[in-house]
C-alpha cells in the first residue's frame, strides 16, 4: 500500500463520528405524544406550566424551536426527564432495572439545533434525572438575538470547554469565562450565555430544578 493511502486511512480513522441531529418536528412528535399519553389537553398543558398555548402548538408541530427553559417547564409539568423530549430511550433503565453509573461521551447523544444555541443532552439514559447535564455550543453574540433572558427554577453550572463565554444577567451585572473557567449562579435570575471570542463557544451546563 502507498504510503498516501495510508496516510488518508488514517486521518479518516480519527475523525469524531458526527452527533445525530435530532429535528424540531422529531421533538414535536415526542411532546405531543407524551402529552397524549398524560391525558392532558394543550390548553391544561398551557395553563399548568406556564408556556403559551400558541407556543406548545408550534413546539409540536416542529415550526419553532426554543430554550431549555421552556422545555424544562413542559417536562416538569408533564413528569418526565426532559431528556425524553430528544431522545425516546432516555431515561428508560434497561431490564427495568436503575443503573447507579451511566458512562458517556461528548461525542454522544443527538444535537438539537436552536437559534442561539446548539445543545446536546449527556447521560441520556440516566432515570429520573434531577440535574440534567448539556454540552453547548455558543453561536449568540449579541443580547438582541434573545426575545427576553431565560429563567428557569434551580440552579445553573457552567464550564467552558473552549472559546470566551459572557454570562449577562438581568440585573445588568455581567461575567467572562475562558476555558476551563467556571461559574455557578441561580437560574431563576434571568440570564443569556453569549460568545466573546473568536469562534463558536463549548461549554458544559448542569442544571438542577431543585
Amino acid at each position: 500500500m502507498a504510503s498516501s493511502d495510508r496516510s488518508e486511512k488514517k486521518r479518516g480513522a480519527s475523525q469524531s463520528p458526527q452527533p445525530a441531529v435530532v429535528t424540531r418536528e422529531e421533538v414535536g412528535a415526542r411532546l405531543r405524544a407524551i402529552r397524549k399519553a398524560r391525558e392532558m389537553t394543550l390548553k391544561m398543558l398551557s395553563a399548568k406550566s406556564g408556556i403559551a398555548l400558541s407556543t406548545i402548538s408550534k413546539m409540536e408541530l416542529g415550526q419553532i424551536a426554543v430554550s431549555y427553559e421552556k422545555f424544562g417547564a413542559i417536562a416538569r409539568t408533564l413528569k418526565v426527564d426532559v431528556s425524553r423530549l430528544f431522545d425516546a430511550e432516555a431515561g428508560a433503565a434497561s431490564n427495568g432495572r436503575q443503573p447507579t453509573v451511566v458512562k458517556t461521551s461528548l461525542n454522544a447523544g443527538t444535537q438539537y439545533i436552536a437559534g442561539n444555541y446548539n445543545s446536546r443532552m449527556l447521560s441520556a439514559d440516566f432515570p429520573g434525572k434531577i440535574m440534567p447535564p448539556m454540552l453547548g455550543q455558543v453561536l449568540s453574540r449579541d443580547p438582541g438575538q434573545f426575545a427576553d433572558y431565560i429563567r428557569h427554577p434551580g440552579q445553573e453550572f457552567v464550564m467552558v470547554l473552549s472559546g470566551r463565554v459572557k454570562i449577562q444577567f438581568e440585573s445588568g451585572e455581567s461575567i467572562e469565562l475562558k476555558a476551563r473557567e467556571s461559574a455557578y449562579f441561580n437560574s431563576s435570575v434571568g440570564h443569556i450565555y453569549l460568545s466573546v471570542g473568536r469562534g463558536d463557544a463549548q461549554i458544559v451546563v448542569v442544571c438542577s430544578d431543585m
